[in-house]
């Protein structure tokens, strides 16, 4: 099913919000993102501050607002699977999609991006967000796997699972980072995010009894 194309409000509402999500990473991307004020952040798109916090409730959603379609399209992933198909699966299939900086090849785009990624990596307040995030995106994976297994409110088990697959996908996005840091780009980068994505599910599918035995 296609979605109802936007009206004019919402295009014009999506329009603002891009305007000073796009403002707010320049700005960050020059000063650092504990150098920057949200007023001047509005006095720069031409909004009012009460505007920024309209569409964004706190200054790091600045930066992470566009994890909202993340968590939407991971459940997706999980709750569309087909039969017969494991959630660890279907995850998986998810997770090993590259996005973002990891596939740019734009010269200037792939700059922007690198500007991003090491705003983010300085900032305390901003790793402390993204945590928090995708704590949330645990608590919500592990809502859906319980719903789906009859698991009783007393059972860890969606939890463990949800941890342990999110987990891989936090490591991900933290090798990515590092690596876009330290200079790698594609091709080379995206196979060693997969290699390293393919490796970290092997170990999940595999259980973690044959891992790490002391000789």
């Amino acid at each position: 099913m296609t979605a109802a194309p936007m009206g004019l409000r919402e295009r014009k509402k999506l329009a603002t919000r891009q305007l000073i999500a796009e403002t707010a990473r320049r700005l960050f991307a020059e000063r650092g993102f504990e150098g920057v004020r949200v007023a001047e952040i509005a006095r720069t798109a031409d909004v009012s501050e009460k505007t920024v916090f309209n569409y964004f409730p706190t200054k790091e959603d600045l930066v992470y607002w566009q994890l909202e379609a993340f968590e939407a399209e991971l459940l997706g992933a999980i709750s569309g699977r087909e039969p017969g198909e494991s959630a660890l699966a279907a995850f998986g299939r998810f997770v090993l999609v590259q996005r973002g900086l990891i596939v740019e090849t734009d010269p200037g785009r792939r700059e922007e991006l690198l500007k991003l990624s090491r705003v983010i990596a300085e900032s305390p307040a901003l790793r402390e967000r993204e945590r928090q995030i995708f704590g949330r995106f645990t608590e919500s994976l592990a809502k859906l796997l319980a719903e789906e297994t009859g698991a009783a409110p007393e059972d860890v088990g969606p939890r463990v699972a949800a941890t342990a697959m999110m987990g891989v996908h936090r490591a991900l996005v933290d090798f990515a980072r590092r690596r876009i840091l330290e200079g790698a780009v594609p091709p080379g980068l995206q196979e060693e995010v997969r290699a390293q994505g393919e490796a970290a599910l092997d170990l999940l599918e595999s259980g973690l009894a044959g891992y790490a035995v002391r000789a």
